[in-house]
């Protein structure tokens, strides 16, 4: 395969009972104070499946990492603006979005970077003209690139830069992923959401191969799950049987807690600070640490 996970965790040590994904939960611990910042590790939230938890996702592994003393940039890469709304940013208020960055020449991502209730957690926002963006980026020159130039001036000024994509395999996605580093795909543990991991996994080792040689699957996150149900069971374990040591340990449960939390535009990790939600998403920023996909 082009594209190659970062290596597997040596499972002989901090061994824990047998996680959700059948397999046996290694031990996962606090990441260690970073005594500086940057430059950032780019990584891309992509699934061209919608509703498979991917703004939820980028939400709160974003706060959990910055509970963690990581300094994170969310970007807001998908027209309908969720991550923003779910951030309480008023995107129809805003006259400078990522939309500006990609078609405009003249601007500097940091005049529109908006801050967040969460500190060391901040949002480059967007509103649905990020929609006309495809169609007027088709003429450019490096037009796969545009997204990667627009973030190198910050990159300095934080850890982790955590994109969420549109659900589509268009132009805005595949500036994404040839700004990113690592890719993680989102997969909602029903028997359909399976059948496009395959052609996505494919886009990204076409990316791998023509664009951006670095670029790696940082890992599957099983999301929605439901332990009650032998359809999750199965699902998860068959997305196990066919990746591997590509899905993460961590399963993330389906609860009313992240819509609750969206509404309230605060991450669960401080809208429910010990729900079991909240303790999932600082599991999955430690393991993503533990995997080298975060400092």
């Amino acid at each position: 395969m082009a594209s190659e996970l970062t290596p597997p965790l040596d499972l002989e040590h901090g061994q824990g009972p047998t996680g959700p994904t059948g397999r046996q939960m290694p031990d996962f611990p606090d990441p260690q104070p970073l005594a500086s910042h940057g430059p950032a590790r780019i990584i891309a939230m992509c699934n061209q499946k919608g509703g498979v938890g991917k703004t939820t996702t980028t939400i709160n592994l974003g706060a959990a990492l910055a509970e963690y003393g990581r300094r994170v940039l969310l970007v807001d890469f998908d027209p309908q603006g969720a991550l923003s709304v779910g951030l309480g940013v008023p995107t129809h208020q805003l006259d400078t979005t990522i939309y500006n960055l990609l078609v405009e020449r003249g601007h500097d991502v940091r005049e529109i970077i908006q801050r967040t209730s969460v500190d060391g957690l901040d949002v480059v926002p967007a509103n649905i003209d990020l929609s006309a963006a495809e169609v007027q980026l088709v003429g450019e020159v490096a037009r796969e690139q545009i997204l990667s130039r627009i973030l190198r001036p910050v990159l300095d000024d934080y850890d982790v830069v955590l994109i969420d994509c549109q659900p589509s395999l268009g132009l805005l996605t595949v500036n994404a992923l040839t700004a990113a580093h690592g890719v993680i795909i989102p997969l909602e543990t029903e028997y359909f959401a399976m059948r496009g991991v395959a052609l996505l996994v494919e886009t990204i080792e076409k990316i791998t191969d023509r664009l951006n040689p670095a670029l790696q699957i940082d890992g599957i996150l099983a999301t929605m799950f439901d332990g009650r149900t032998l359809h999750s069971r199965e699902v998860v374990g068959s997305v196990v049987d066919h990746f591997d040591e590509r899905v993460f340990h961590t399963v993330i449960s389906r609860t009313v807690k992240f819509p609750d939390a969206t509404l309230a535009a605060e991450p669960i990790t401080s809208y429910a600070t010990g729900h079991s939600g909240a303790n999932a998403y600082r599991q999955l920023a430690r393991e993503l640490v533990a995997r080298g996909g975060a400092p």
